[in-house]
């Protein structure tokens, strides 16, 4: 069966984006860039790079991990904000939202119904896994059905801004088992967890 993985990129303290909901990786943008780390993303998880990525990089890699990439309305409308109205030509994309009720790009499948009907029908079909792009609110409604994090941790901390998860979410504890990890020279670490089931 596939698995939702919430593949993200967070700060030490918790945060995947500033207050303002800003791409933390945009040309203001906080996040540290740096060469190793752009390299472990083009070895490891090529399709999880946006179009204009791959095409300065120069990245044709289908990729081993995703077929199908999940993003809430506000995630995917900093990419229209930047004219790119489908970052992920690559793989299947949908895209959650009640206000949107026109697709800006016919490669883009919009959402209105609840994305925990949609995920566990996707579960059952064939494929590659489920990425979870984000936002927090998405993560949040989806929090009981994530079977995997890989969580790109940036050596920063920002103080405040918007967590990995909304706080809509419930209070659900859950155990995870640390499955791999790599460490990047330049200081990010790569964690993958498994949820601990049953």
């Amino acid at each position: 069966m596939r698995r939702l993985v919430y593949y993200i990129a967070t700060t030490l303290d918790g945060f995947i984006a500033g207050p303002d909901g800003a791409d933390p990786t945009g040309p203001n943008g906080f996040w540290p860039i740096q060469e190793d780390y752009i390299q472990h993303l083009v070895t490891e998880y090529p399709e999880t790079l946006p179009v204009q990525a791959r095409q300065a990089l120069s990245v044709t890699a289908e990729g081993t991990h995703f077929d199908t990439v999940l993003e809430g309305r506000r995630s995917y409308e900093i990419g229209l904000a930047a004219g790119i109205t489908d970052a992920y030509p690559h793989l299947r994309h949908l895209v959650f939202s009640r206000s949107l009720t026109e697709s800006p790009d016919p490669a883009v499948e919009l959402v209105a119904e609840d994305p925990v009907t949609i995920v566990r029908e996707l579960k059952q079909q064939e494929g590659k896994d489920i990425w979870l792009l984000g936002g927090a609110e998405l993560a949040g409604s989806l929090y009981a059905e994530i079977d995997t994090l890989i969580l790109k941790v940036g050596p920063l901390t920002i103080g405040n801004g918007i967590p990995l998860f909304s706080r809509q979410a419930a209070f659900d504890p859950s155990v995870w088992t640390l499955t791999d990890h790599t460490v990047i020279k330049s200081g990010a670490v790569f964690l993958t967890y498994t949820r601990v089931t049953g």
